[in-house]
């Protein structure tokens, strides 16, 4: 890994609907750091999980603006990365490290 962290390249797993059903298709879905590259999030993936990835793909979900007491806010842009995984290969992001 380089100079980042593993832990600051990756920042949760999402736990959504639609995240566990791509699971079924051998693919997992985090929320990681915004300035994080595919090649980073792959070798973070792969030194923390110990599996072999087989793809990245990142989409960067743009802040939605909320109202709260009248006051509108802007929340902040998050970056996701969808990981493929090689077949034999899992991750179980129900359970802690």
């Amino acid at each position: 890994m380089s100079k980042r962290s593993v832990y600051d390249v990756i920042v949760a797993p999402v736990i959504t609907e639609k995240a566990t059903s791509v699971s079924e298709a051998n693919q997992v879905i985090f929320k990681v750091n915004r300035d994080a590259t595919k090649t980073e999030i792959k070798s973070a993936i792969e030194s923390l999980f110990k599996v072999k990835v087989k793809a990245v793909n990142t989409i960067v979900r743009k802040g939605k603006k909320r109202t709260f007491r009248g006051i509108t806010a802007l929340l902040s842009d998050t970056k996701r990365a969808v990981i493929t995984l090689e077949d034999g290969h899992s991750i179980d992001v129900t359970t802690g490290l």
